[in-house]
């Protein structure tokens, strides 16, 4: 399959074939719901959204990943990081000028952004947002942690625009694509607060937790006896809300998408919506086991973006057009949540 995809895309190059290659195992092992979707999209554009998952997911491997976990630790271990980044910085810098470059992961986004003149500063943007986990561990509000956002979020649905391409001018589309970008990130940060917890960041900004009466050593005690607090529940369910705020303003991007894209995207915004309705029937104990949608939901979601890839290609290759039907509703609290 791997093959395929990479013969619809035009990509002949061994060398070029091999970086992508190990992109797709790097979304494949690591990104499960994103490399489900991506499943749906044509064979020949697959290739390029494998690159830019896996460059960010290298980038935030150097970050997370060296030596156990970004606790802010000796200075030593935070400059290995830093000069980690830096190298992949350079190495990205000279693929982009057309340069052989060394990671694997480089060459196939370098060879990614000539094919669809995505806009570098996107790039320059992400690795800036990956610098700053070095260092910060915590944002006093919701502005600070959205300017954190622009570059680890925001700037990946921007990245995967052009890819997917649009039925409306593109700068139309990109403001959509950005906050799905970050509602995206917000699912993750509330499904993963306690493993965030253990790396010595937070991400539930400050003011949030402190009209609650919540604190960073609450968070931590609760994590450590495996207590649940009401405080910390209500602080949860608030960032939940901020988190679906943000699907309902990225919803009416989804059919600015080429027809053949949406069901990947619309696949996505649901089973990630799926996540909050799982931290819900949890009862938002994300600082004791992580949320994860069904296995069968999973499924039922998949079945239904190859039946909307099925109707999209169909309706392609007759040269009509599909309704907006393909919008995603906005995930909302289940009732017994409320």
């Amino acid at each position: 399959m791997t093959a395929r995809e990479l013969d619809a895309a035009g990509i002949t190059d061994p060398r070029l074939r091999a970086a992508y290659t190990h992109c797709r195992e790097l979304n494949a092992r690591h990104g499960r719901t994103y490399f489900l979707a991506t499943r749906l999209l044509p064979p020949g554009r697959r290739p390029a959204v494998h690159a830019l998952y896996g460059f960010a997911r290298w980038a935030d491997d150097i970050v997370d990943a060296l030596d156990g976990g970004r606790d802010g630790g000796a200075d030593g271990e935070t400059a290995r990081r830093a000069a980690a980044l830096d190298r992949l910085g350079d190495d990205l810098a000279r693929g982009l000028a057309g340069r052989e470059g060394a990671a694997p992961v480089v060459t196939a986004l370098a060879d990614t952004s000539r094919r669809y003149a995505i806009d570098h500063r996107h790039f320059a943007d992400f690795l800036t947002s990956m610098r700053s986990d070095l260092t910060v561990t915590e944002y006093a509000c919701y502005d600070e942690l959205r300017a954190y956002m622009h570059g680890s979020a925001a700037v990946i649905g921007l990245q995967m625009l052009p890819v997917l391409g649009t039925v409306v001018p593109r700068e139309q589309a990109a403001p959509y694509a950005a906050e799905l970008g970050v509602a995206f990130q917000l699912t993750n940060f509330l499904r993963d607060v306690g493993e965030d917890l253990d790396r010595g960041r937070v991400y539930l900004p400050r003011d949030l937790l402190a009209a609650y009466g919540v604190d960073r050593d609450l968070l931590r005690r609760c994590r450590d006896t495996g207590r649940t607090d009401r405080r910390v529940t209500a602080a949860l369910r608030e960032f939940e809300a901020l988190t679906r705020a943000a699907y309902r303003r990225a919803a009416p991007g989804v059919p600015m998408l080429d027809p053949v894209a949406r069901p990947c995207i619309r696949t996505a915004f649901v089973l990630y919506g799926g996540i909050l309705d799982a931290v819900a029937a949890g009862g938002w104990a994300v600082l004791h086991r992580r949320a994860a949608v069904s296995r069968r939901r999973r499924a039922l979601v998949a079945a239904d973006g190859l039946l909307r890839v099925t109707a999209a290609r169909l309706a392609a290759r007759r040269g009509t057009t599909l309704t907006p039907a393909t919008t995603p509703h906005p995930p909302s609290r289940p009732k017994e949540a409320a």
